[in-house]
């Protein structure tokens, strides 16, 4: 765990940081921003941060919510990719999608930017409604976004201070073979194709004020997570 901004990305981290320590003075409410690669456990230190007191949002089931059937998200995604990527019953079938988006081995080429084009500004609106209510009826507190594309769709901006989660890259497969049951094989393969849009870790390190490393056990990372919202808590600028 760093408590410190790392030194390749110390300029653009510090020229963050006068911007929102200037609004964190206008508006006290801490805005953190939780991004990692697949499967590196996000989720579980986002639970864990709520424990302790803080507020988050997901960024990808407000993803979900906005493609349900009827939104205008929704409509925009069929528009786009058609409507073989939907259930019998309307709704859009999720691995159909991400095969359209990130494209298959021998297939059509990747389509991620045009599906990020269309739902990220509307998840962004959503995200600030969000933390608009939080600043009203906690506005000492602290909010978090659970966000896997933070730095990838340049929007570390946004935020007060970066957390990047990481783990090691065999943990990540057993992760993701477990979360939807396949093989090891088909994990490693669906792993490598949806990390392809996304940066390294080393670059989300460079970039990070605070590392969370989930390669241990919980109650190793639960220690790092403590340690964090300690150093959160202790100061608006740290």
């Amino acid at each position: 765990m760093y408590l410190r901004p790392n030194d390749g990305k110390r300029i653009a981290n510090d020229q963050r940081r006068t911007t929102s320590d200037r609004i964190h003075r206008e508006h006290p409410l801490l805005k953190l921003g939780l991004t990692g690669g697949i499967a590196s456990g996000k989720s579980v230190v986002g639970e864990m941060f709520v424990k302790l007191g803080a507020h988050l949002t997901d960024a990808d089931a407000v993803a979900h919510w906005l493609m349900d059937p009827g939104r205008p998200v929704y409509q925009e995604v069929v528009r786009r990719f058609g409507r073989e990527i939907l259930n019998p019953n309307g709704s859009i079938n999720r691995p159909r999608l991400a095969e359209a988006a990130f494209g298959v081995p021998g297939g059509a080429p990747p389509r991620v930017q045009e599906l990020n084009e269309i739902v990220h500004p509307a998840v962004i609106e959503q995200e600030n409604e969000w933390l608009k209510e939080i600043s009203q009826h906690d506005p000492k507190g602290i909010a978090i976004v659970e966000a896997a594309l933070i730095l990838e769709a340049d929007a570390a901006a946004r935020f007060d201070r970066l957390i990047v989660v990481t783990c090691h890259p065999d943990q990540r497969i057993l992760r993701f073979a477990r979360r939807h049951g396949i093989s090891e094989e088909a994990a490693r393969a669906e792993v490598t194709r949806r990390m392809a849009a996304q940066f390294p870790d080393e670059e989300k390190i460079k970039a990070a004020d605070f590392v969370i490393d989930n390669s241990g056990s919980l109650d190793e990372t639960e220690e790092q997570v403590q340690r964090v919202f300690a150093a959160l808590r202790g100061s608006p600028a740290l």
